[in-house]
C-alpha cells in the first residue's frame, strides 16, 4: 500500500505540473505541446499502462485493509473515542478513496478517453479546424477539451473541487503513512515528513481545484 502511494504521489506532481501549463495562457500552445509529447512517447505510454496497474492496486490493497481491520474486531468496542487517537480523515480512507474513485472515472471519460482512444473521436465533438499540429503530427487538442468541459458547466466544476477536496484528505494522511509503513519513524525527521506532506497535499490540490474554475471564471482562455 505504501509503495503504490507513493508511486502515485510521483505521478500527481508530474500530471499537475503539465495541467498547471495552462496558465501560460497562450491559447493552449504548450500545454497541448507537452501533453502531445506525453500522448505518443513511447515510455510515456508504456508506463501509463504501469500506472494503471499500479492504481488498480492500491484499490485492491485499500479494500482488503479495509475489510482486515473490520474482521479484526467484528465486535466494537463499548467504548471508542476514535477522535482523541486519530484523524477523522486517517480513519476515512475507504471513504475518501471511494469518492476519489468516482470522481477520477469522470475524469477519465472527459479527458483521457478523447486524447487516447483516437478512433472513437472527441466525446465533445471538437472542430476539425481546432486541432493543433506538433512536429507534423495532427495532435488532439486538449486544451480546447478542458474550455468545452468547464467554461459553462457549474455542475462540473463543483464535482471536480469537490473530488480535489476529498484527494486533499487522503493526501494528508497517505503521504506521511507511506513513510512510516517503511520504517521512516523518527522524531527528528517524522515533523519534516508531516510538514512535507501537508505542503505537498495543499499545493498540488490547489493547483488541481484552480484549473476549472480558472476556466469557468475565464481568468485562462
Amino acid at each position: 500500500m505504501g509503495l503504490t502511494g507513493l508511486f502515485l504521489i510521483t505521478f500527481l506532481i508530474v500530471h499537475c505540473g503539465l495541467n498547471a501549463m495552462i496558465f501560460f495562457n497562450d491559447g493552449g500552445d504548450t500545454f497541448n505541446h507537452w501533453a502531445h509529447f506525453m500522448g505518443t512517447n513511447l515510455i510515456i505510454r508504456t508506463m501509463e499502462i504501469g500506472l494503471f496497474l499500479f492504481l488498480l492496486l492500491h484499490i485492491v490493497q485499500g479494500l482488503m485493509l479495509v475489510s482486515q481491520n473490520n474482521a479484526a474486531r467484528p465486535v466494537k468496542y463499548a467504548v471508542n473515542k476514535a477522535e482523541k487517537n486519530s484523524k477523522w480523515y486517517s480513519r476515512s480512507m475507504g471513504l475518501l478513496g471511494t469518492l476519489i474513485l468516482l470522481f477520477l472515472v469522470l475524469h477519465l471519460y472527459h479527458f483521457w478517453v478523447p486524447s487516447r482512444m483516437g478512433g472513437l473521436g472527441s466525446i465533445h465533438a471538437l472542430e476539425e479546424t481546432s486541432l493543433p499540429s506538433y512536429a507534423g503530427q495532427e495532435a488532439h487538442n486538449l486544451y480546447k477539451e478542458m474550455l468545452v468541459v468547464f467554461q459553462n458547466n457549474i455542475v462540473v466544476v463543483i464535482i471536480y473541487v469537490l473530488g480535489v477536496f476529498s484527494l486533499f484528505w487522503h493526501l494528508l494522511h497517505g503521504f506521511q503513512s507511506a513513510f512510516q509503513t517503511f520504517g521512516v519513524n523518527h522524531k527528528r525527521y517524522t515533523p519534516i515528513i508531516n510538514t512535507i506532506g501537508v505542503l505537498y497535499s495543499v499545493i498540488i490540490c490547489l493547483l488541481f481545484a484552480s484549473m476549472p474554475v480558472a476556466m469557468y471564471m475565464g481568468w485562462v482562455s
